[in-house]
C-alpha cells in the first residue's frame, strides 16, 4: 500500500466531507431550522454539528499520544439540545472541531499510519482510526445534508449532479468523466 496516497486521500476525504457540510448548511433558510428536529427521537443539525465537533475534538486532540476519547468530553451531551443555537454558533463550533482535525492530519505523515493509538481503550492503527472517522463524518455529513435540504425545498440547489441532469452533465450520454466525481 502506498501509505502517502491513503494519508492524502483521507485528507481528501475530510476536506469534501467538510465542504459537502458547508455548502449543504448555507442553503438552511433560517437559525430556526438549524434546530429543528423531525420527530422527538431525531437530531436537529446543531446537535448532529455539536456531535461532529465534540468527537473531532476528542479524537483529534494529541492524536498519536493520547487515548481519542478524552476525560473532557461529555458524548451524552453532545447529544443534548443546549438551548436555541444560531446560524452564527453553529458555524463556529462546525468550524473549530474542523481545525482541530485539519490541524492533526497535517501534522501526520506517511510512516504515522502504521503506528498504533487507541479510542476507548481499543488499539487501531492510525491508518484504522483514519477510515473509520471519516466514515462515521460521512455517516453524519449525509445526514446534515438531508435535513438541509428538507429545509430548503423547494429552493435547494443541487450539491451533485441534479436529478434528471445526467446527461447534460456528463455531455449527452457520452459519460466521459470530466475530471469531478459528482
Amino acid at each position: 500500500m502506498n501509505s502517502g496516497a491513503y494519508l492524502q486521500d483521507a485528507i481528501r476525504g475530510f476536506q469534501n466531507y467538510k465542504a459537502l457540510g458547508d455548502a449543504a448548511m448555507a442553503q438552511v433558510p433560517s437559525d430556526a431550522d438549524f434546530n429543528r428536529m423531525l420527530d422527538p427521537d431525531s437530531n436537529s443539525i446543531a446537535v448532529i454539528v455539536q456531535h461532529i465537533a465534540g468527537n473531532f475534538r476528542s479524537r483529534y486532540r494529541d492524536f498519536l499520544t493520547t487515548d481519542g476519547e478524552k476525560p473532557d468530553r461529555d458524548r451524552d451531551r453532545e447529544f443534548e439540545t443546549q438551548g436555541r443555537a444560531t446560524r452564527e454558533a453553529v458555524l463556529r463550533d462546525w468550524n473549530e472541531g474542523w481545525a482541530v482535525v485539519m490541524s492533526a492530519l497535517a501534522a501526520l505523515t506517511p510512516a504515522d499510519l502504521d503506528r498504533t493509538i487507541t479510542i476507548r481503550g481499543e488499539a487501531f492503527l492510525v491508518l484504522e482510526a483514519l477510515s473509520r472517522s471519516v466514515t462515521h463524518t460521512a455517516y453524519h455529513v449525509g445526514q446534515i445534508v438531508f435535513l438541509a435540504r428538507h429545509f430548503a425545498s423547494p429552493n435547494w440547489r443541487s450539491l451533485s449532479i441534479p436529478k434528471g441532469k445526467s446527461a447534460e452533465f456528463f455531455g449527452k450520454g457520452d459519460f466521459k468523466a470530466r475530471g469531478t466525481v459528482r
